[in-house]
Protein backbone atom coordinates (compact mmCIF):
# COMPACT_ATOMS: atom_id res chain seq x y z
CA UNK A 1 0.00 0.00 0.00
CA UNK A 2 1.24 3.49 -0.87
CA UNK A 3 0.19 6.05 1.75
CA UNK A 4 1.38 8.83 -0.56
CA UNK A 5 1.83 8.73 -4.32
CA UNK A 6 4.91 7.10 -5.80
CA UNK A 7 5.83 10.48 -7.30
CA UNK A 8 5.83 12.08 -3.86
CA UNK A 9 7.78 9.14 -2.45
CA UNK A 10 10.42 9.71 -5.12
CA UNK A 11 10.47 13.43 -4.31
CA UNK A 12 10.95 12.70 -0.60
CA UNK A 13 13.84 10.32 -1.32
CA UNK A 14 15.45 12.76 -3.75
CA UNK A 15 15.35 15.51 -1.15
CA UNK A 16 16.81 13.43 1.65
CA UNK A 17 20.44 12.59 2.37
CA UNK A 18 22.15 10.62 -0.40
CA UNK A 19 22.30 6.85 0.15
CA UNK A 20 25.88 5.74 0.98
CA UNK A 21 27.56 3.69 -1.75
CA UNK A 22 27.89 0.53 0.37
CA UNK A 23 24.14 0.57 0.95
CA UNK A 24 23.41 1.07 -2.75
CA UNK A 25 25.47 -2.04 -3.46
CA UNK A 26 23.75 -4.00 -0.70
CA UNK A 27 20.36 -2.95 -2.06
CA UNK A 28 21.28 -4.16 -5.54
CA UNK A 29 22.66 -7.50 -4.34
CA UNK A 30 19.64 -8.08 -2.12
CA UNK A 31 17.30 -7.57 -5.08
CA UNK A 32 19.43 -9.85 -7.25
CA UNK A 33 19.90 -12.74 -4.85
CA UNK A 34 17.43 -12.69 -1.95
CA UNK A 35 13.74 -13.54 -1.85
CA UNK A 36 11.29 -10.82 -0.73
CA UNK A 37 13.66 -7.86 -1.30
CA UNK A 38 10.83 -5.48 -0.35
CA UNK A 39 11.72 -6.32 3.27
CA UNK A 40 14.81 -4.15 2.84
CA UNK A 41 14.57 -0.82 4.68
CA UNK A 42 15.70 1.07 1.57
CA UNK A 43 17.04 4.55 0.93
CA UNK A 44 14.51 6.84 2.63
CA UNK A 45 13.71 4.74 5.68
CA UNK A 46 17.38 3.93 6.02
CA UNK A 47 18.21 7.64 6.18
CA UNK A 48 15.49 8.09 8.81
CA UNK A 49 17.05 5.30 10.90
CA UNK A 50 20.49 6.83 10.44
CA UNK A 51 19.29 10.30 11.49
CA UNK A 52 17.50 9.00 14.58
CA UNK A 53 20.57 7.03 15.60
CA UNK A 54 22.81 10.06 15.13
CA UNK A 55 20.47 12.16 17.27
CA UNK A 56 20.41 9.52 20.02
CA UNK A 57 24.16 8.72 19.71
CA UNK A 58 23.68 5.32 21.39
CA UNK A 59 26.38 3.28 23.07
CA UNK A 60 24.48 0.02 22.66
CA UNK A 61 21.96 -0.84 19.94
CA UNK A 62 19.87 -4.00 19.58
CA UNK A 63 18.28 -4.99 16.30
CA UNK A 64 15.77 -7.84 16.14
CA UNK A 65 15.57 -9.02 12.55
CA UNK A 66 18.75 -8.44 10.54
CA UNK A 67 17.60 -9.52 7.07
CA UNK A 68 20.55 -8.58 4.81
CA UNK A 69 21.95 -5.96 7.19
CA UNK A 70 20.82 -2.72 5.55
CA UNK A 71 19.09 -1.27 8.62
CA UNK A 72 21.92 -2.38 10.91
CA UNK A 73 24.43 -0.42 8.83
CA UNK A 74 22.16 2.64 8.93
CA UNK A 75 21.73 2.43 12.71
CA UNK A 76 25.48 1.90 13.21
CA UNK A 77 26.14 5.34 11.71
CA UNK A 78 25.10 6.92 15.02
CA UNK A 79 27.04 4.62 17.34
CA UNK A 80 29.52 6.01 19.84
CA UNK A 81 33.11 5.13 18.97
CA UNK A 82 33.21 2.42 21.65
CA UNK A 83 29.61 1.37 21.05
CA UNK A 84 28.19 -1.95 19.87
CA UNK A 85 25.28 -3.13 17.78
CA UNK A 86 23.87 -6.60 18.47
CA UNK A 87 21.72 -7.86 15.62
CA UNK A 88 19.70 -11.09 15.63
CA UNK A 89 18.24 -13.16 12.81
CA UNK A 90 17.07 -16.74 12.57
CA UNK A 91 17.69 -17.24 8.83
CA UNK A 92 21.02 -18.98 8.25
CA UNK A 93 20.80 -18.36 4.50
CA UNK A 94 21.29 -14.62 5.03
CA UNK A 95 24.52 -14.88 7.03
CA UNK A 96 26.84 -14.75 4.02
CA UNK A 97 25.52 -11.46 2.67
CA UNK A 98 25.32 -9.96 6.18
CA UNK A 99 28.94 -10.85 6.90
CA UNK A 100 30.08 -9.52 3.53
CA UNK A 101 28.66 -6.05 3.99
CA UNK A 102 29.34 -5.76 7.70
CA UNK A 103 32.95 -6.67 6.91
CA UNK A 104 33.16 -3.98 4.22
CA UNK A 105 31.73 -1.30 6.50
CA UNK A 106 33.37 1.09 8.95
CA UNK A 107 31.51 -0.70 11.77
CA UNK A 108 32.84 -4.24 11.26
CA UNK A 109 34.37 -4.27 14.74
CA UNK A 110 31.23 -2.93 16.40
CA UNK A 111 28.51 -5.12 14.87
CA UNK A 112 27.87 -8.43 16.63
CA UNK A 113 25.71 -10.88 14.66
CA UNK A 114 23.64 -13.55 16.39
CA UNK A 115 21.97 -16.46 14.60
CA UNK A 116 19.00 -18.04 16.32
CA UNK A 117 15.79 -17.39 18.24
CA UNK A 118 15.74 -13.80 19.50
CA UNK A 119 13.64 -14.69 22.55
CA UNK A 120 16.41 -17.06 23.63
CA UNK A 121 19.33 -14.80 22.68
CA UNK A 122 18.14 -11.47 24.14
CA UNK A 123 18.28 -12.61 27.81
CA UNK A 124 21.93 -13.63 27.30
CA UNK A 125 22.99 -10.12 26.27
CA UNK A 126 24.60 -8.54 29.29
CA UNK A 127 23.84 -4.95 28.29
CA UNK A 128 21.36 -2.16 28.64
CA UNK A 129 20.32 -0.47 25.43
CA UNK A 130 19.88 3.09 24.23
CA UNK A 131 18.27 2.13 20.93
CA UNK A 132 16.34 -0.96 19.82
CA UNK A 133 14.91 -1.71 16.37
CA UNK A 134 12.18 -4.38 16.22
CA UNK A 135 11.73 -5.71 12.69
CA UNK A 136 11.30 -9.49 12.93
CA UNK A 137 8.31 -11.85 13.09
CA UNK A 138 5.23 -9.81 13.92
CA UNK A 139 3.68 -12.56 16.06
CA UNK A 140 6.37 -11.94 18.68
CA UNK A 141 6.37 -8.13 18.76
CA UNK A 142 4.63 -8.05 22.16
CA UNK A 143 7.00 -10.69 23.54
CA UNK A 144 10.05 -8.79 22.27
CA UNK A 145 8.75 -5.53 23.69
CA UNK A 146 8.04 -6.91 27.16
CA UNK A 147 11.47 -8.51 27.25
CA UNK A 148 13.26 -5.37 26.07
CA UNK A 149 11.69 -2.57 28.13
CA UNK A 150 13.47 -3.63 31.38
CA UNK A 151 16.77 -3.70 29.44
CA UNK A 152 16.42 -0.11 28.20
CA UNK A 153 18.26 2.86 29.64
CA UNK A 154 16.09 5.78 30.74
CA UNK A 155 15.27 7.88 27.69
CA UNK A 156 16.12 4.97 25.40
CA UNK A 157 14.25 4.60 22.11
CA UNK A 158 12.46 1.54 20.72
CA UNK A 159 11.73 1.67 16.99
CA UNK A 160 9.09 -0.74 15.68
CA UNK A 161 8.74 -1.37 11.94
CA UNK A 162 5.72 -2.39 9.82
CA UNK A 163 3.19 -1.26 12.42
CA UNK A 164 0.68 -0.21 9.74
CA UNK A 165 1.03 -3.58 7.99
CA UNK A 166 -0.07 -2.36 4.54
CA UNK A 167 -3.12 -0.73 6.12
CA UNK A 168 -4.48 -4.01 7.47
CA UNK A 169 -4.52 -2.61 11.03
CA UNK A 170 -7.63 -0.55 10.22
CA UNK A 171 -9.41 -3.25 8.22
CA UNK A 172 -11.60 -6.10 9.43
CA UNK A 173 -9.21 -8.79 10.64
CA UNK A 174 -9.35 -12.28 9.21
CA UNK A 175 -9.53 -14.66 12.23
CA UNK A 176 -6.62 -16.62 10.73
CA UNK A 177 -4.44 -13.49 10.34
CA UNK A 178 -2.38 -13.70 13.51
CA UNK A 179 0.18 -11.08 12.43
CA UNK A 180 -2.39 -8.32 11.98
CA UNK A 181 -4.15 -9.22 15.23
CA UNK A 182 -0.89 -9.04 17.17
CA UNK A 183 0.13 -5.75 15.54
CA UNK A 184 -3.19 -4.16 16.47
CA UNK A 185 -2.69 -5.32 20.07
CA UNK A 186 0.93 -4.16 19.99
CA UNK A 187 0.09 -0.67 18.75
CA UNK A 188 -2.49 -0.33 21.52
CA UNK A 189 -0.04 -1.61 24.15
CA UNK A 190 2.81 0.76 23.36
CA UNK A 191 0.44 3.72 23.13
CA UNK A 192 -1.09 3.01 26.55
CA UNK A 193 1.91 1.65 28.49
CA UNK A 194 2.70 4.14 31.28
CA UNK A 195 6.40 3.23 31.11
CA UNK A 196 6.80 4.84 27.69
CA UNK A 197 5.60 7.55 25.33
CA UNK A 198 4.96 6.75 21.68
CA UNK A 199 4.43 8.40 18.31
CA UNK A 200 3.53 6.44 15.17
CA UNK A 201 5.06 7.79 11.96
CA UNK A 202 3.48 6.93 8.57
CA UNK A 203 6.88 6.17 7.05
CA UNK A 204 6.74 3.36 4.47
CA UNK A 205 4.80 0.61 6.28
CA UNK A 206 4.66 2.47 9.59
CA UNK A 207 7.46 3.19 12.06
CA UNK A 208 6.76 3.71 15.76
CA UNK A 209 9.12 5.72 17.94
CA UNK A 210 8.73 4.76 21.60
CA UNK A 211 10.69 6.54 24.35
CA UNK A 212 11.24 4.84 27.68
CA UNK A 213 10.46 7.12 30.62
Amino acid sequence: MHFISEELEDYVANHSQVEPQILKELDIETHQKIMQPRMLSGHFQGRVLSMLSKIINPKHILEIGTYTGYAALCLAEGLQKDGTLDTIDINEELVEIQDKYFGLSDYKNQIISHLGNALEIIPTLNKTFDLVFIDADKENYINYYNMIVPMMNKGGIILSDNVLWSGKVIEEINPKDTSTKILVEYNKLINEDSRVETVLLPIRDGLTVTRVL
